[in-house]
């Protein structure tokens, strides 16, 4: 709990202090010291102050302060010894003894809440998912990780919390990103920050360090892909960097795991050893142990020590200090003026640098104005000294604030750069500027992305065939075997038609589905996706969409519910909501099934071609519903592209075969749950009533429950050309894509006149269903309702179930309006 928490006569010990470097070290300085005990004297009459007593001392401080220090109260110490204990339970009435009390928020402080900043592309992710031992996908393009991601392990006797942040440039207010990390920052007060910094990348990726050396956050720096940096032939005197930024660096490789120990040694040390320099409590542990001989090697005693003219109380450890980033003596001038105004607000200092505030304001963030500086009762002040200074910034250096801030931080790290960093000028983006020259050529380019999306269906089925071909025998054997030893009824008619027939045809389909996921990870994990961007913003642009647009896009290829998360990497709101609405057009793997049942029979020569035009007309019919959303529907302002295009990387076996067999083993999951449940109840609403009373199964289930809701519905879709088993097909597609081949694995059981009992041959088999009915049936299980959890996404993304409803309904229209017209046009043809 907080110390503001604790009522007055209640004591507590102290875990630790939360809050930026300056705020922490005069709380600290205060006597306010982890494993101390302090006690509530008094509340002032509104409740603010409160006096304490802390080290013999009588101390006040503002509720907003004691809220940023985390302790154990006597109730919570007694709580967990009864928890723990074998032993009669300590009564309330009894004091917990302040031994007991200090080992236990020992204990409790033993949990390091860590976050992972850094820039997309940066392997912050794959640092993480080292660390952490989680499955987070890295995908090799900006915004893969829209949400902060949680992971935990344990180590050198420590419990890490690990919280992977969004890939952000910047931390300014400018996309969903940037605002997202700096409120994690502030908010959740993160004991250490890992500021994770491409090695083959340093002057762009040190632009965000700055601003978290602004923020004055405990920070260690993961200097990540180490190895290419030394492969490039540059060299880097990280050591030296370290002391110039007043920052812990440590070379990391988290493509096999190298430095991730060294690191979390190092975040001990400053997690432990950070808060006070004369603080004689410290913990000897074995990575307390190894920080101080990292130390000794890293670090010369000399090099460090007090910063001086720091008038909110900066650190003064005897390994590490804060620096100001000097922005040059005029608009330093500047930042001390706004900075002086702010600070006159004594309770902003909990949360705030308030040097991090000024170089905000006079960046122009309006999100620190309205959200921090409006809610100060010296707000006019502060906007009138801000509007002095840019003024005068603005004649004595002829561009805005912004700018001028911006160029003084890249200044920085240049010189920074200048006398740690050696370029040997080699040429090792050679293969990269080939490679591009070929696959982002105007005319080339095109052609050799839609032959790779050829090449992907075609192995898809392919290759997936020899592997469908065992599971479908896998599943005929099971079939057989139960069909011999169960006596006749309606428990082995389940068991066969429901279960067998409903999860077995559509768990044969695994190895498709898994060869889907392999190529998709491979184009993003290897920087391809990030190309198809590039080549496709132009038309993306005619479109009314941005460049980026085309990533949740070709993410929807998966699934479409990650994809519309993901378009949260569009600034633009309007091209943000244009592409969440078209996304459910993109066809998703759950779909693949139903096309891969009806190719497999009625197209079986012409797989790879059918499925890409199935997959082709979904993003065609994409750019025209974007066109005229954007002309009529939704309007807003475009936002240039602006998007990185990182190396190219070959993807590690691991990590694309990782990602690979992650959604395998969603789709497995998926099977045991809603498509089992799905599939009984489809069996029994076409199994009964009156199951013995006709002569054959299809009569029986043409009379069934469902056949009366297929019949009821069949009058909408027989333009179309479907039946109503085909219907009641479309209708269990809503809950997920993948029930459509349950529901038909169901509905056409075999007769047993067939010696092939696999659903293509069953479907092949239905005189009703002809190769023209097959293709509109897949046309139309590409384009109408999305399943339920792509419209909850749609909800969650858009803010309204408005949109959500909307997509639900012009999806349905526009499948029933492409597959008439694909039957009424095809059948006066064929």
């Amino acid at each position: 709990m907080r110390l503001s928490e604790l009522k007055t006569g209640e004591k507590g010990v102290i875990v630790k202090v939360l809050g930026h470097g300056g705020f922490r070290r005069r709380i600290i300085e205060m006597g306010f010291i982890k494993g101390k005990t302090v006690e509530v004297l008094l509340n002032a009459p509104l409740k603010d102050p409160i006096k304490y007593k802390v080290m013999g001392y009588e101390i006040s401080l503002r509720r907003q302060e004691a809220d940023m220090i985390e302790i154990i109260s006597e109730e919570e110490a007694r709580s967990t010894i009864n928890e723990f204990s074998f032993h009669e339970p300590i009564s309330e009435s009894i004091p917990v003894p302040d031994e007991k009390m200090k080992a236990i928020a020992q204990g409790k402080r033993r949990t390091i809440n860590v976050a992972l900043v850094g820039n997309p592309n940066c392997g912050k992710t794959s640092l993480f998912n080292v660390a952490s031992g989680s499955h987070e996908h890295v995908g090799n393009y900006s915004g893969v990780t829209v949400d902060a991601k949680e992971g935990h392990f344990d180590f050198q006797g420590y419990h890490f919390r690990l919280i992977d942040l969004p890939g952000t440039y910047s931390l300014s207010a400018y996309s969903p990103e940037e605002l997202y990390v700096r409120k994690h920052i502030i908010e959740e007060t993160p004991d250490v920050i890992i500021n994770v910094v491409d090695a083959g990348n340093l002057e762009r990726n040190l632009y965000l360090t700055t601003q978290l050396i602004d923020m004055n956050v405990r920070m260690v720096i993961a200097l990540n892909m180490y190895d290419a940096l030394q492969h490039s032939g540059n060299k880097l005197d990280h050591k030296k960097l370290s002391q110039l930024l007043g920052v812990p660096i440590v070379p990391t490789i988290s493509r096999n795991g190298k430095g991730i120990e060294e690191l979390f040694h190092v975040i001990i040390g400053l997690y432990e050893g950070a808060d006070f320099k004369g603080q004689k409590e410290e913990i000897e542990t074995e990575a307390l142990r190894e920080f101080r001989t990292w130390h000794d090697e890293y670090v010369p005693d000399h090099k460090y020590g007090s910063t001086s003219g720091e008038e909110e109380g900066i650190e003064t450890q005897n390994y590490i200090r804060h620096i100001h980033i000097n922005h040059g003596p005029k608009l330093e001038r500047a930042i001390d003026a706004v900075k002086k105004e702010i600070g006159k607000n004594e309770n902003i200092r909990s949360k705030y640098s308030t040097r991090f505030l000024a170089i905000k304001l006079l960046e122009n963030d309006k999100d620190i104005e309205t959200s921090v500086i409006n809610n100060l009762p010296n707000r006019d002040e502060i906007l009138t000294t801000l509007h002095k200074e840019e003024q005068r910034i603005k004649l004595s250096l002829n561009e805005d604030c912004e700018q001028a801030i911006t160029d003084a931080k890249y200044g920085f790290i240049s010189g920074a750069l200048k006398e740690t960093f050696i370029d040997k000028h080699q040429n090792n983006e050679m293969f990269t500027r080939i490679v591009d020259s070929i696959v982002t050529h105007k005319i080339w380019g095109f052609p050799i992305f839609f032959i790779f999306l050829y090449l992907m269906f075609e192995c898809t089925f392919i290759f997936g065939e020899y592997p469908k071909a065992g599971i479908e025998w896998i599943v005929e054997q099971i079939a057989a075997l139960v069909e011999a030893f169960m006596p006749a009824g309606p428990l082995k008619d389940l068991i066969t038609d429901g279960i067998i027939g409903g999860v077995g045809g559509v768990i044969v389909f695994l190895p498709n589905i898994l060869l889907l996921y392999l190529f998709i990870s491979f184009m993003e994990d290897s920087g391809y996706m990030a190309r198809a961007a590039f080549i496709m913003d132009k038309i993306m642009h005619k479109m009314g969409l941005h460049g980026k647009s085309f990533i949740p896009l070709i993410m929807g290829f998966g699934c479409n519910v990650p994809a519309i998360m993901s378009s949260r990497i569009i600034e633009s709101r309007k091209s943000r909501l244009v592409t969440i609405l078209i996304n459910p057009l993109i066809s998703c793997s759950a779909r693949l099934p139903i096309y891969l049942v009806l190719v497999g029979a009625f197209f079986p020569h012409q797989a790879g071609l059918m499925l890409l035009i199935i997959y082709a007309t979904g993003i065609l019919l994409a750019v025209l519903m974007a066109r005229l959303f954007t002309k009529f529907l939704i309007k807003g302002d475009d936002t240039p592209f602006v998007m990185e295009l990182p190396p190219y990387r070959m993807p590690t076996s691991k990590a694309v075969l990782r990602h690979t067999w992650e959604k395998g083993a969603q789709y497995l999951k998926k099977m045991g749950g809603i498509i089992m449940i799905a599939s009984i109840i489809i069996w029994f609403l076409g199994y009964y009533p009156n199951h013995d009373k006709y002569d054959t199964i299809a009569e029986q289930q043409e009379n069934s429950y469902i056949g009366q809701v297929g019949k009821a519905i069949e009058p909408a879709i027989k333009p179309l050309g479907f039946d109503w088993k085909m219907g009641i097909g479309i209708l269990s597609g809503i809950g997920a894509k993948e029930l459509v081949v349950s529901t038909l694995g169901v509905l056409y059981t075999n007769d047993g006149n067939l010696d092939d009992d696999t659903l293509p041959t069953r479907i092949a088999q239905q005189s009703q269903i002809t190769p023209l009915v097959a293709f509109a049936y897949m046309l139309f299980t590409l384009l109408y309702f999305p399943c339920i959890a792509t419209i909850a996404a749609i909800r969650q993304e858009s803010g309204s179930w408005k949109w959500a409803a909307f997509a639900a309904g012009y999806t349905t229209i526009l499948a029933w309006i492409v597959s008439f017209l694909v039957f009424q046009i095809g059948s006066l043809i064929v």
